[in-house]
C-alpha cells in the first residue's frame, strides 16, 4: 500500500477491522468476506469514482483454532476444508463480483489476486496441504473466467493471479524453518516486487499466474 500511495495514487485500503497503521495518504474501509453486503456497498459507493486496480491480499493457510493444513487425505476435515476453500476462493470472487463491473471500458484497469504457485496442478511434485492447494487452484481457474469474461467488453483490463513468493507473515511462519537463505522476504519487499510484476502486465497476460519475478507460473 505505501509503494502506490508513494507513486501519489490515492489508495483504499479494506480489511475486516477498517483500520490502517501504515504511512502514507490511505484511506481504510472495513469489509468481511462472511457478509457480501458489506462488498456490495462499496460498488455501490465507488460507482461514480472506481478504481483502476483492485488487489485481493487476503488469504489462509492455517485457520484461527490451529486446523491446517493436512499432510495427508486422511487429515481431511470437510468443515476446515470448506472455510479456507470459502476463504481463498469464494472472498476474493465476491471481490471480483461487485468491483470488475466498475473498470472503465476503455481505459487500462488491473484485477489481482493472491494465489499461490502450490496451486499449480502442473508443478505438484510432493502433494499435501489439500484444501490450500484446492483453494489456490480453483482461484486461479476463477480468474482465468474472469479474463475471458472481461476480455468481451474490456479490451484493455486485466486478470491476474499473483504468486509472491515466501513472505514473512503469520501465513509462513510456521514453516520458515528450514528455508533456504534468501528465500524469505519482507512484506515490504514481496510487495514492490509485485507491483514492478502488475506494471509490465498487457490484457496479453490477462488470466495467467505470475511469481514476485514476473515469470508465468504454469496452471
Amino acid at each position: 500500500m505505501n509503494g502506490l500511495a508513494n507513486r501519489g495514487v490515492e489508495v483504499l485500503a479494506g480489511s475486516r477491522a477498517g483500520s490502517w497503521y501504515g504511512r502514507g495518504p490511505v484511506t481504510p474501509f472495513a469489509f468481511d468476506f462472511d457478509d457480501e453486503d458489506t462488498i456490495a456497498r462499496l460498488g455501490q459507493e465507488w460507482r461514480d469514482n472506481p478504481p483502476d486496480l483492485v488487489i485481493v491480499a487476503t488469504g489462509v493457510l492455517t485457520l484461527d483454532d490451529g486446523t491446517g493444513p493436512e499432510r495427508s487425505y486422511r487429515h481431511l476435515d470437510p468443515a476446515a476444508m470448506a472455510r479456507v476453500l470459502y476463504l481463498n476462493t469464494i472472498g476474493p470472487a465476491l471481490v471480483a463480483k461487485h468491483t470488475l463491473p466498475l473498470f472503465p471500458r476503455d481505459e487500462r484497469s488491473v484485477f489481482a489476486a493472491l494465489s499461490a504457485r502450490v496451486g499449480s496442478i502442473g508443478d505438484n511434485r510432493i502433494g499435501g496441504w489439500h484444501s490450500y492447494r484446492a483453494s489456490k487452484a480453483a482461484l486461479n481457474m476463477l480468474v482465468r473466467n474472469f479474463a475471458i469474461e472481461l476480455g468481451r467488453t474490456h479490451k484493455q483490463a486485466i486478470a491476474v493471479g499473483l504468486h509472491p513468493g515466501t513472505v514473512d507473515t503469520g501465513l509462513s511462519q510456521p514453516f520458515q524453518k528450514n528455508l533456504p537463505e534468501g528465500q524469505l522476504t519482507s512484506p515490504e519487499e514481496s510487495a514492490a516486487y509485485l507491483l514492478g510484476v502488475l506494471d509490465k502486465l498487457t490484457p496479453q497476460d490477462s488470466g495467467a499466474l505470475f511469481d514476485w519475478k514476473g515469470e508465468r507460473v504454469e496452471p
